[in-house]
């Protein structure tokens, strides 16, 4: 079949041929396939990565679940807007290029998203088998697999697009950064991205875990942005080694704000400036991005035999997981409200109690206590329960009078939420920020200055990496709009 009927995605002729070769029935009687992962007790051992990826078989049994709905609602669901039929029905024709050439379309980052993004919420949500009562496409699992499949075959990311004369700026190099350095660079721009730390990646790199996001998958989508004309600068902190008006100096037309929101946020107790409480921020980055703990490295971290993670959101689960190996004896998740309320994934949650995590939920600390030399020895919970529903049908946790259990502690890991650093908008004269300290952006995320756009957490406060992914797409193509008039 010709390349270009391949890449195209959803030709009606091989679209016709695969429903012929399957009929509708047959397709929904397959059950949604199962990620290959490995022992939960030899994993919290090593580093080594949970999901170990589809085999091709599977991928394409899985695909060919997929009932390339006309109106294909999962595409919806998608902040990124990927064609998930036409990706997902090159894989099950063993057509790996087609199906990774449709992902880079609309994704920078396609072996990352698959990994990480809570489909379940999204996409996935939003598949017609769910009307049907039946288990999504798995949509996220094939994602992985195209992406991964191109790698390893050696497919090209991209190629260098011919420049229309034009640059632009982006702070930041997470999700968001990325995803609008990327499309900047499809478009012809020339793209510099300036990096505070040592290595590029933001979030991925310092927050997110091997065993869930390994490096090497991080740095195989750098090489894809590189190739594209994508420049990095790394050890920049834009505010103060390197100033806007610096940057206007340099000729760039554009400035695209991505510094995402790395300011931890603590609970305002007793007990929290003692040896031994820090922040999921803190811990992570220490562990991830530094080596913490590995032979070799200088780069200190607490040695805990008993390590509590307080909150319930995916990175609290990195944390507790993370704390899991590097030897924990008992590690747990401490939790105001109950297990049905945690923002984590569920696959998150399920990896968690399978590496020995014990979840204590409707529990808030109320004190944490220290020994004479400093160092926290046990943290002091008030025991909650959920009022009733409110208008929106949350329940709210409210204490329980009394309860209050003590318990012992070496190492507490605070994971309640971050706020965006201030440096970018106190640095830049006359860039509005709202009282949450966000940059304050019309619809196009354009902010209170012409030439700076901004998005991802320094704008919402704290977003899963697709949302943020999104705002970059559409921040590329609100500024390229408008500088190419």
């Amino acid at each position: 079949m010709e390349q270009n009927d391949t890449v195209g995605g959803r030709d009606s002729a091989w679209r016709e041929q695969l429903r012929g070769a399957m009929p509708a029935k047959e397709r929904t009687a397959i059950p949604r396939v199962e990620m290959p992962q490995l022992d939960g007790a030899y994993r919290v051992t090593c580093n080594e990565e949970v999901n170990q990826g589809l085999r091709p078989e599977m991928a394409v049994t899985e695909a060919s679940r997929c009932l390339d709905c006309p109106n294909p609602t999962c595409v919806e669901g998608c902040p990124v807007g990927i064609d998930i039929p036409g990706f997902i029905k090159n894989i099950q024709r063993g057509n790996i290029a087609g199906a990774y050439a449709v992902l880079r379309r609309t994704s920078a980052l396609p072996a990352v998203c698959g990994r990480v993004c809570p489909q379940e919420r999204q996409c996935e949500s939003r598949c017609i088998y769910n009307k049907m009562k039946k288990a999504p496409v798995a949509i996220g699992y094939l994602e992985r697999f195209a992406a991964d499949s191109a790698r390893e075959a050696g497919v090209p990311a991209g190629e260098m697009p011919q420049s229309n004369g034009k640059k632009v700026a982006v702070v930041g190099s997470g999700p968001c950064a990325l995803s609008f350095a990327g499309d900047m660079a499809a478009r012809g721009f020339e793209v510099d991205v300036f990096e505070a730390l040592h290595e590029i990646g933001g979030v991925l790199k310092y927050g997110i875990p091997e065993f869930r996001l390994p490096n090497s998958v991080v740095d195989a989508e750098l090489d894809g942005l590189r190739a594209a004309g994508v420049r990095f600068h790394t050890d920049t902190v834009v505010g103060k080694t390197l100033s806007y008006e610096r940057l206007l100096e340099m000729g760039f037309d554009g400035l695209f704000v991505a510094s995402g929101a790395g300011l931890p946020r603590f609970m305002g107790i007793p007990g929290e400036n003692l040896i031994g409480v820090m922040s999921s921020n803190e811990y992570l980055t220490r562990i991830n991005l530094m080596g913490a703990g590995r032979p070799g490295s200088d780069t200190p971290v607490p040695a805990a035999r008993r390590v509590a993670v307080v909150g319930g959101g995916n990175t609290a689960m990195d944390s507790v997981r993370t704390a899991r190996r590097m030897g924990a004896e008992k590690a747990f998740i401490v939790y105001r409200r109950g297990e049905e309320e945690m923002p984590a994934r569920v696959e998150e949650i399920h990896h968690a109690k399978e590496e020995g995590v014990e979840f204590m939920t409707l529990a808030n600390p109320v004190e944490y206590v220290g020994d004479k030399t400093g160092r926290v020895t046990a943290m002091r919970v008030q025991r909650m329960e959920l009022d009733e529903p409110d208008a929106s049908g949350r329940r709210s946790p409210v204490p329980v009078d009394g309860a209050i259990d003590t318990i012992e502690v070496d190492l507490v890991i605070v994971s309640v939420g971050v706020s965006p650093n201030p440096l970018v908008p106190d640095s830049i004269e006359g860039l509005e920020v709202t009282s949450r300290g966000t940059l304050a952006v019309d619809e196009n995320l354009r902010t209170s200055l012409p030439l700076v756009y901004a998005g991802g957490d320094i704008v919402r406060g704290g977003a899963t990496v697709i949302l943020a992914m999104g705002d970059g797409r559409k921040a590329a193509a609100s500024m390229a709009e408008s500088l190419l008039k």
